[in-house]
């Protein structure tokens, strides 16, 4: 059978939007982990929210995410980290991140700048790559008896054209799949 170009891209998007769909519906409440998406009425693709809580001091946390060399294991979309810039005095930089989200869909570029309050907080925002707009914030708040909740928020346009549901969809799964990644990795540092 011979499917016309646009026949095929139909087919692979159908197969990513129910890839994702599972994979997402999944990744949302699992152990503990909260992650939420909704349509930006600003424009953008989408608001990503995400929250998990964290046995492991802060210290540790902050190391694991600013740890370029972890990006592939914390994220598995994340096919490549590096920082190009980097504020002496350690108050921002600027990364680069070549990111796969599926077999099904394109990868893309973000660069990104990171502004630092250390411990507490980061504020990011997209300068350059397949990304038009993105900006937002890790956020890390002390829990009572030790450990830390963190907090993640993105607002964000598609790397590439595609339904507005669809990068959703991937937004979430990512955002999920970090979220446990960086609780996997932060605990494990403290053990």
């Amino acid at each position: 059978m011979n499917l016309s170009a646009a026949q095929a891209r139909g087919v692979a998007a159908a197969s990513a939007i129910a890839w994702l769909s599972l994979s997402s519906s999944q990744a949302s409440t699992r152990d503990s982990v909260v992650a939420e998406v909704w349509p930006d009425p600003g424009g953008a693709s989408g608001i990503v929210r995400g929250q998990v809580d964290i046995a492991a001091p802060p210290e540790v946390v902050w190391a694991a995410i600013l740890d370029c060399g972890r990006a592939s294991r914390m994220a598995p979309s994340v096919r490549r980290c590096r920082v190009t810039q980097r504020d002496p005095a350690g108050r921002w930089d600027i990364r680069r991140m070549d990111v796969q989200w599926s077999a099904f869909l394109p990868g893309f570029v973000t660069v990104f700048r990171s502004d630092y309050e250390p411990m507490r907080r980061i504020r990011f925002r997209c300068t350059a790559g397949d990304i038009a707009f993105c900006e937002g914030e890790w956020r890390l708040d002390p829990l009572p008896g030790g450990g830390v909740r963190v907090l993640y928020e993105n607002r964000a346009t598609a790397p590439f054209p595609a339904p507005a549901g669809i990068t959703r969809l991937a937004m979430k799964k990512d955002v999920a799949d970090a979220l446990r990644a960086l609780r996997r990795e932060s605990q494990a540092a403290t053990q």
